[in-house]
């Protein structure tokens, strides 16, 4: 059976424990489907991270994802509607819980950025692309 996935992908959703796991599921099927699972490590710890972030940040943990197909690989969105903008931190403490997320995003996608949303909250993005 031959499933269409379009060049967008968006899916609201309220975090918890599992949503990381089960949105790494949808965005490997998307790049498989898509050519691109050359992307796939990069994709899902970026997602991973995000939605990490929310669960940890975001106070009713409610987000969309937005999985976009480019030409030369793909952009990933995560939209919540805390204002709180996330930090990069300077020097990490070796025994820290937290503050290597966007460390590791960094490390492993082509770009990132995050923006103001309509309506208030934020847009954390990032890019993956085919070398």
């Amino acid at each position: 059976m031959n499933l269409y996935f379009p060049p967008t992908y968006r899916l609201g959703l309220t975090a918890g424990a599992h949503s990381a796991r089960h949105i790494r599921r949808i965005v490997r099927s998307l790049l498989q489907e898509w050519g691109m699972p050359e992307l796939s490590d990069a994709v899902e710890l970026g997602v991973t991270e995000l939605v990490a972030n929310v669960v940890r940040h975001v106070p009713d943990r409610r987000c969309v994802l937005l999985v976009s197909r480019q030409t030369a690989g793909v952009r990933v969105e995560l939209t919540d509607g805390c204002a709180q903008q996330p930090v990069m931190g300077g020097e990490l403490c070796p025994d820290a819980e937290g503050g290597r997320g966007l460390v590791l995003l960094d490390a492993v996608v082509d770009k990132w950025g995050v923006c103001r949303a309509s309506g208030g909250g934020k847009t954390v993005w990032f890019e993956a692309t085919r070398y």
